[in-house]
């Protein structure tokens, strides 16, 4: 895993990444106009999933759970890797691509496990088991034992007890040297924190929901609220050419 960043993307890798969007977004023909313009706006125009792939962050895959889904993205975008790989066009110089045997994607809002439903149905996985989508409040759904879970933008819709409970139930459920990637906003850059908020305010409105109250942490509260949980923590810069103030946690048992 390279956390100082991947190398600068050449004509092979941004065509790869193509073929990997465009099989990734496919599907959502199937779940409705909507579906499939969110999927290529989402995955094409946010760079935490071209980079977690370059840096290797997802690792070697395994058993996967997704927590705020959405429509499934990650699961149809994973699912293109391993694909890709077996044809042999997965790009030189990337990390292996990650193959997930099991995946579990939890989602409060019953659209989008609607729409994640009709974009996998078809879809088996190396395992040989379909995705499965809990449609459910992730501060209660039990979580399955697994090897990675993907926290991206959702947890500060929830108070700060309940952030902890719920890191703390993500410690439990993972596998020794299992992995948390943790997207949040840093609180402590008070301009691009303010920004974030509200262009998560404009995506939480168009896709048809109600935005609730946020509770934002500064970025070292988020490291020290993981160490306290037994988890190594290097943070990845998510806002270079953005008005943003991400943050992605890549976090180790």
């Amino acid at each position: 895993m390279n956390l100082t960043g991947p190398a600068p993307s050449t004509p092979a890798d941004d065509r790869a990444w193509r073929r990997l969007l465009d099989g990734a977004t496919a599907p959502y023909r199937a779940a409705g106009r909507f579906a499939w313009h969110f999927a290529r706006g989402k995955l094409g125009r946010d760079p935490v999933f071209r980079g977690m792939l370059r840096r290797g962050d997802f690792g070697p895959g395994g058993r996967v759970v997704d927590i705020g889904c959405g429509q499934g993205l990650l699961v149809n975008l994973l699912h293109r890797c391993a694909v890709l790989a077996r044809a042999g066009g997965w790009p030189q110089g990337w990390p292996a691509a990650p193959v997930v045997t099991a995946y579990t994607g939890i989602e409060l809002m019953p659209r989008d496990v609607q729409r994640a439903q009709a974009a996998t149905g078809a879809l088996v996985l190396p395992g040989g088991e379909a995705p499965r989508f809990v449609c459910g409040d992730m501060r209660h759904t039990e979580l399955p034992a697994c090897d990675l879970v993907v926290i991206l933008d959702v947890l500060h819709y929830v108070d700060h007890a309940a952030q902890d409970a719920l890191l703390h139930r993500v410690r439990d459920a993972l596998s020794p040297n299992g992995r948390l990637l943790l997207r949040v906003g840093d609180m402590a850059d008070a301009g691009g924190y303010r920004v974030s908020q509200w262009v998560d305010l404009i995506v939480t409105w168009v896709r048809g929901h109600r935005a609730p109250p946020t509770y934002g942490r500064s970025l070292a509260q988020w490291q020290a609220a993981l160490q306290a949980l037994g988890f190594r923590v290097q943070p990845v810069p998510m806002s270079a050419g953005t008005p943003f103030a991400n943050v992605l946690l890549v976090a180790t048992l």
